[in-house]
């Protein structure tokens, strides 16, 4: 493995200049109470759901759902993998990744700009599409670190897969952040994304120009393979996935 490549410091000059900002250590000490858990059925999903609807019916994003539920057929597709973050063992937040290919485009993103994607699997580009990003609204005005805790789910999948990039509809407020954090630029223009009632956008990082410096300028994102085989390996005929996974950024921090 390129060590150097994935931003770990390799003299300790270079460790002084990566040394986490407050941020970053704020991000990393609120990782410490962090567990991530794969949702693929029964009650981890049903909670998953639930505060899906949760977080989006409160920003006025969606209309009222009887069962106060929100899932969709993409849920169940064979390259979905859902996540629950936990804090404190309570559900804080979740987040859904699909990994495009071209034996497996199914994902979000292809029903509002899958002409944009096609022709780019066609040609053995890969990507991952995360989606149903949703913090619980009790908890997001009081941890400022949630998006990043739960975003970086999607930035390790990135690193195990070895995407060509990650590509993410997102509303218009939410632009600037994905520029800012992960290097990401708009393409084309934006469109309507039933059930939700505002124009979303299209934004995609390509990982050979932004992977590097995102792992560098915010530690909290850096996984060890260990972790990425957890997260994102099927498990094998007879083999028990892991119920929770801890995340391990805190090595890298300490190295530094």
């Amino acid at each position: 493995m390129d060590t150097h490549r994935l931003g770990v410091p390799e003299t300790q000059a270079e460790a002084r200049q990566q040394a986490p900002s407050l941020f970053a250590r704020n991000v990393l000490d609120v990782l410490e109470r962090i567990e991530y858990r794969r949702c693929e059925s029964g009650e981890d999903l049903e909670a998953v759901y639930r505060l899906r609807y949760k977080a989006f019916h409160s920003h006025g994003l969606l209309d009222p759902i009887v069962e106060q539920k929100l899932s969709d057929r993409l849920d169940e597709t064979r390259n979905c993998y859902c996540f629950g973050v936990f804090m404190d063992n309570e559900l804080v937040s979740t987040v859904r990744l699909h990994h495009l290919t071209r034996e497996t485009p199914e994902a979000p993103i292809m029903t509002v700009f899958g002409d944009r994607l096609l022709m780019r699997l066609a040609r053995g580009e890969t990507f991952i599409d995360p989606s149903r990003l949703a913090i619980d609204p009790q908890m997001s005005s009081i941890n400022r670190a949630l998006p990043y805790v739960t975003l970086r789910l999607a930035v390790i999948a990135n690193t195990f897969f070895d995407a060509t990039s990650c590509i993410s509809m997102i509303r218009e407020e939410h632009t600037a952040f994905y520029h800012r954090i992960f290097g990401s630029v708009q393409v084309g223009e934006p469109r309507l994304y039933p059930p939700f009632t505002m124009p979303i956008y299209f934004y995609e990082s390509r990982c050979e120009l932004n992977m590097a410096p995102t792992l560098q300028r915010f530690p909290f994102f850096q996984s060890t393979a260990l972790e990425r085989r957890m997260l994102f390996a099927k498990a094998t005929t007879g083999e028990l996935a892991p119920l929770t996974i801890l995340p391990t950024a805190k090595y890298f921090s300490e190295a530094a």
